[in-house]
């Protein structure tokens, strides 16, 4: 695969750079012990749309292309999340489904913590949960940015043109 395995996010060297593993030492060697890492091949599937959670998902390296089913049946392209993202956090925290699916564009290396070990983890660490509220809220703000993109991708030169209906009576 190419890649050099990270065995400890205490020594990570990418750790200052990404923001759910800029933790404190302690913290960090809690995680460690919670956690799993895996190298996972390019096309795999880490979790699927409507399946039930089992834990997150944070990309050490590599690439995934985050998707969702329409009303139609298509695969709609959400997002490619890179590394140092967090992935089915939403679903962990809520403990719902997964709301998409994510799939390995890059052979990449994977940590998985497992979402019983991740509540209790949070829990023993509250610092770190005002670092996935923020997290997020900077989702949820990507997210709106999209359809944002979206609604105004039509419109030529960044203006809405509106043109009234005729009213029949």
């Amino acid at each position: 695969m190419g890649t050099t395995v990270q065995s400890s996010c205490v020594t990570c060297d990418f750790r200052p750079d990404r923001f759910f593993c800029d933790m404190s030492v302690e913290s960090l060697k809690a995680f460690d012990e919670i956690k799993s890492l895996a190298l996972y091949r390019r096309n795999t599937v880490l979790f699927a749309e409507g399946r039930p959670v089992r834990g997150i998902y944070i990309l050490c390296d590599g690439r995934a292309k985050l998707t969702i089913c329409s009303d139609t049946g298509r695969r709609l392209t959400l997002r490619i999340a890179g590394p140092g993202e967090v992935l089915g956090i939403g679903a962990a925290l809520s403990n719902t489904p997964y709301e998409i699916t994510a799939e390995l564009l890059d052979n990449s290396q994977v940590v998985f913590i497992r979402r019983k070990e991740l509540m209790k983890f949070l829990r023993e660490h509250t610092g770190i949960c005002l670092q996935v509220v923020h997290m997020l809220s900077q989702e949820l703000h990507g997210a709106y940015e999209r359809v944002r993109n979206i609604s105004t991708g039509h419109c030529r030169h960044g203006r809405i043109s509106f043109r009234p209906r005729a009213m029949v009576i």
